[in-house]
């Protein structure tokens, strides 16, 4: 498969929920999750099954989201996707209670791709805007 191929087969069985267990085909044994946060930059080191669990978390706290990849750029190993995800507020998010409200997340990230699995990955969040949604949804 070329890099597009497995980042989109991502999107769809992994990063959606619909099938958490092809993240040990599509995603290497370790994969460098550089998490960019403002002017800081984290980076976590995360296996498929540790990332399986990142997304049940999502379910835990926004339901069954749906997720749409709305551009998607491949250049080499790399491949650029910036989505929307959408779901309810469940679960507890940040300290803020369930609104059983929508919470919308715009997020992008670029993805290396190395011998036909997801090596890295660098990841961008509109933080704020998810914690303003949950500060309006709380009243």
């Amino acid at each position: 498969m070329t890099p597009e191929q497995i980042v989109r087969a991502f999107f769809k069985e992994v990063r959606s929920a619909r099938n958490l267990d092809y993240a040990d085909t599509l995603m290497a044994e370790q994969v460098l999750a550089h998490q960019v946060v403002s002017e800081e930059e984290v980076t976590v080191n995360r296996t498929p099954s540790e990332y399986a669990d990142h997304v049940r978390e999502m379910i835990q706290a926004y339901g069954e989201f749906s997720l749409e990849i709305q551009e998607l750029i491949v250049q080499g190993d790399k491949v650029y996707v910036r989505w929307r995800q959408e779901g309810l507020h469940i679960g507890e998010v940040d300290g803020y209670a369930p609104t059983h409200r929508p919470v919308i997340e715009i997020a992008s990230a670029v993805y290396r791709v190395e011998h036909g699995r997801i090596a890295e990955y660098w990841i961008q969040i509109d933080r704020l805007g998810i914690e303003k949604q949950l500060e309006r949804n709380k009243s």
